[in-house]
């Protein structure tokens, strides 16, 4: 079987398997990016060598815990009650709790930021390691399930448009600059991106999340315009940071030595290849969500 017959067929069972459960229901989608955050966490561990068993445990147990807190809260609620004989407030800790676990994701994001721009790093401290476990792998998983529910339940609309913009900036930034690119974005760590590329992707991310807002959410008449400029905003946010997001896994893939995080996809690499766009966009897609909310 050729490379590209492979890459074909990976991809193609990639998408079918993520979008059929995003679209099942709410606990197939939480349970599959489960399973990818134990891959993408076992990825990981492999570029940095840090320990597995505990990072997946830890990783798992965050996950597992946080997710059941936000998302089943009135059953949570109404089980804490009846046991420990209380009265819980607990929608209200976990906003409290969402803004903790925001700030800390985009305090390390920053730090991946200035990782990236820091040429003569060539090896990554024990403390550094464990920080980007929690900032950079496993708390993004949180948000990209917290981002799926918008304002009130589980929209599998929103995350399926999240991903239809991550893919059309990263093909469309491919082709633009196969085809034009002239101008190295970040040569020393992915020497095949462009200026010209990156520009493409906005462009067309952009167009897509237009359709996206007219075509596929729908939203009200009284409330089209908004629903264009906010998803315009997201195509701009995913844009630059799944960018950002993917010369950071470079970055980390090139002072490992490898060419991919894992081979669980033929053709493709590993889990964290595949969404290091997705796991360093949602935490500021969530920021953007808060800030909306409190805007509106």
């Amino acid at each position: 079987m050729n490379e590209t017959l492979k890459r074909a067929i990976s991809g193609a069972v990639y998408i079918a398997l993520l979008l059929s459960s995003i679209l099942f229901s709410t606990e197939s989608f939480i349970i599959l990016f489960g399973i990818f955050l134990i891959i993408t966490i076992y990825e990981f561990c492999n570029l940095v060598s840090l320990n597995k068993i505990f990072a997946i445990l830890f990783g798992v147990l965050l996950y597992a815990v946080i997710v059941l807190l936000s998302h089943y809260n009135k059953q949570t609620t109404a089980y804490l009650d009846e046991l420990f004989q209380t009265n819980l407030d607990l929608e209200t800790n976990i906003q409290q709790l969402n803004l903790i676990l925001l700030a800390v994701t985009v305090v390390i994001s920053v730090k991946c930021i200035i990782f990236l721009f820091y040429d003569s790093v060539q090896k990554v401290s024990i403390s550094s390691k464990y920080l980007y476990l929690l900032g950079y792998i496993t708390l993004p998983f949180l948000f990209i399930v917290k981002i799926s529910f918008g304002t009130n339940d589980y929209n599998p609309k929103i995350i399926i448009g999240l991903f239809v913009l991550i893919w059309t900036n990263d093909t469309f930034a491919y082709l633009v600059g196969k085809s034009m690119g002239k101008h190295k974005l970040f040569e020393r760590v992915s020497p095949k991106k462009t200026i010209e590329g990156f520009l493409g992707g906005v462009v067309f991310a952009a167009f897509a999340g237009f359709l996206i807002s007219k075509l596929y959410i729908q939203p009200s008449p009284a409330f089209s315009n908004k629903s264009i400029l906010i998803w315009t905003i997201i195509a701009l946010i995913v844009s630059v940071f799944g960018t950002i997001g993917d010369l950071i896994e470079s970055k980390f893939k090139r002072i490992a030595g490898v060419k991919d995080s894992g081979s669980i996809m033929p053709g493709h690499g590993g889990i964290l290849d595949r969404l290091d766009s997705v796991i360093f966009v949602a935490p500021f897609i969530f920021l953007f969500y808060q800030i909306l909310y409190y805007v509106s």
